[in-house]
């Protein structure tokens, strides 16, 4: 796999290694934004969503070079 063939990209960060962070995660090949939350042993992933309720889409084309 080349370097750039990762299909997940993490476009944001807040937090830091020791506390509780959070990550948006975007899926190069479709665009949909998922929210990444860990706080100690625990973790959740989720889809962002819109005020509509529709997954958060990025688009792929900012991923192509």
């Amino acid at each position: 796999m080349a370097k750039d063939d990762k299909r997940f990209v993490v476009t944001e960060k807040e937090g830091g290694a020791l506390t509780s962070y959070k990550q948006v995660i975007v899926d190069k090949k479709t665009g949909v934004n998922y929210l990444f939350i860990q706080s100690g042993n625990a973790g959740g992933l989720t889809p962002l969503l819109d005020r509509e309720g529709k997954p958060v889409i990025t688009s792929v084309a900012s991923f192509e070079e």
